[in-house]
């Protein structure tokens, strides 16, 4: 498994009602994906930053779910390029799940 962390600024005028319903909005494209195993959205108002913590199969599915069409929608919408940083994930605890 790798777990990926993406993160971008976001625009000042943007509150968190709003943060939410973009990210909201984008929610059916990761739950069709099915090398995604879990993502958490992300949204420090104190940073201005947002982004996502994904759960990948393999680093190839997480690269490819966010190639020049994913780096182009969070311009358009963010105003900012997209950093990416990749772990491998020796072990996952889903205490909610068991």
């Amino acid at each position: 498994m790798i777990t990926e962390i993406v993160t971008f600024p976001l625009p000042a005028d943007l509150g968190r009602d709003e943060v939410r319903a973009l990210y909201e909005a984008s929610a059916p494209i990761w739950q069709a994906n099915p090398d995604l195993l879990r993502k958490n959205y992300l949204h420090d108002p104190v940073s201005g930053k947002g982004g996502g913590v994904y759960t990948w199969k393999t680093i190839e599915a997480a690269k490819a779910a966010h190639g020049e069409e994913f780096r182009t929608r969070i311009r358009e919408k963010f105003g900012a390029d997209p950093e990416f940083a990749y772990f491998e994930t020796p072990l996952l605890i889903e205490n909610e799940h068991g």
